[in-house]
């Protein structure tokens, strides 16, 4: 694929680029396992929740009509014909005015269509309670099938899994579930002057510690990703190749830092020709920071290449790559990715440019406005500073077809 046929896309286009990408295989996965998964089924329940009408309160299970109008100048009196034991089902019917002893959880006898709470009631002797508040049928009860009907459907295919969904499924049985894969990501970064992160000071001159190898690392695991492998390639195109071949066998995304850029070092759209077979996507997103991020897929696996600078590299994280990772795993993504959303209102002008979407990094002060809204300060650090980035409560996003945003306009700012 020749660069005159690559032109720069709106994030628009990419965007629905990226919902047409299938979800990665499906796996079956032991459900106390499944936090955070993607759902890959349709899970209905083979039984009701509760299947036994059981108590919701400690009391005495009765028949409603007994204790019709029961109060404290006029109580019911009802004979205690049992006990309700945990676990077991009654052996025992209730009859008229009669009460059996049940705690909550208990399954109600038969005959028996309402619990009065212990603290309404006073015992008479061994065998005989008074009932001071009536109760209507079904209360203090819940009933067969209340909580989940049996037949429901309890999940269904693109649902991430929560701690509560867990109990749902442990609730009706279900110990195993088929999930969307996660990817497995790799990440690579580019230049002759990175170094590891764990090269002792002082820094030779001309040189660099490795950021952004752990920023992206930590944005795909936040997007569920399991993170992979992470590397330093210099400014060679055969070790580049070489690199993303041997990285592209055993996982599902590669992720390059550096080298998108314009420039006589400029070596990775043709690792990408050479990797994927000439499938490249994208090169090119009308946004800033990360015009010059590419794209590729090749048999079922995908490469990106994000800009060098710290910033700009975070920026296209959550405006794009983060979202197709959501995408890939079969649930729905959120462009662009964030963990919420709230307004707020500028304290100064922000400048952009007419064709491009801005991605600012902001923060939140602490004082908020008379109506309770938030006070969000712009930063505009430069792109290779990871301390603007590292300050940052989130970012606001500002479209593609507007000149700026004015001091006291209210903005959605998108928390990191």
């Amino acid at each position: 694929m020749g660069k005159e046929f690559l032109t720069v896309k709106s994030r628009e286009e990419v965007e629905k680029l990226i919902r047409s990408l299938p979800a990665l295989g499906t796996e079956t996965v032991k459900v106390v396992e499944a936090i955070g998964r993607i759902v890959a089924e349709e899970i209905c329940a083979v039984e009701a929740v509760p299947h036994f009408a059981r108590a919701t309160m400690d009391g005495y299970a009765v028949r409603a009509r007994d204790v019709f109008g029961a109060s404290e100048s006029l109580p019911a009196l009802l004979r205690i014909i049992g006990s309700v034991e945990m676990g077991r089902a009654p052996d025992f019917s209730i009859g008229p005015y009669e009460a059996a002893e049940i705690a909550t959880g208990g399954m109600l006898p038969d005959g028996a269509d309402a619990v009065v709470m212990v603290e309404h009631t006073e015992r008479v002797d061994e065998d005989v309670i008074e009932v001071y508040r009536p109760v209507a049928p079904g209360q203090n009860v819940l009933g067969v099938g209340e909580d989940i009907p049996a037949g429901k459907t309890v999940m269904g295919p693109g649902a991430r899994l929560r701690p509560q969904d867990i109990g749902m499924l442990a609730a009706v049985g279900v110990t195993e579930i088929k999930v969307y894969r996660r990817p497995r990501v790799a990440v690579v970064s580019t230049g002759d002057e990175i170094v590891p992160p764990d090269t002792p000071s002082p820094l030779p001159p001309a040189v660099i510690r490795d950021i952004n190898a752990y920023v992206l690392s930590g944005f795909a695991e936040m997007a569920g990703a399991v993170p992979g492998v992470m590397a330093h390639v210099v400014d060679d195109p055969r070790e580049l190749i070489d690199t993303c071949r041997s990285f592209i066998e055993d996982h599902d995304v590669v992720l390059v830092s550096g080298g998108s850029s314009v420039g006589v070092r400029d070596y990775t759209l043709e690792v990408f020709e050479a990797i994927t077979d000439g499938q490249v996507l994208v090169h090119g997103v009308a946004i800033r920071p990360g015009k010059p991020t590419i794209f590729g897929s090749g048999r079922g696996k995908y490469l990106w290449g994000l800009p060098g600078q710290p910033a700009s590299a975070a920026m296209v994280m959550v405006a794009l790559v983060c979202p197709f990772l959501l995408q890939i795993q079969g649930r729905s993504p959120e462009f662009p990715f964030c963990r919420s959303v709230l307004k707020g209102f500028l304290t100064k002008n922000v400048p952009s440019v007419h064709g491009r979407e801005d991605y600012i990094p902001v923060v939140i002060l602490p004082e908020k406005t008379d109506e309770g809204f938030v006070r969000v300060e712009p930063l505009f650090g430069r792109s290779g500073m990871i301390s603007t980035l590292s300050e940052a409560d989130g970012y606001i996003v500002i479209p593609e077809h507007v000149e700026g945003l004015y001091e006291d306009e209210e903005v959605k700012v998108y928390l990191l």
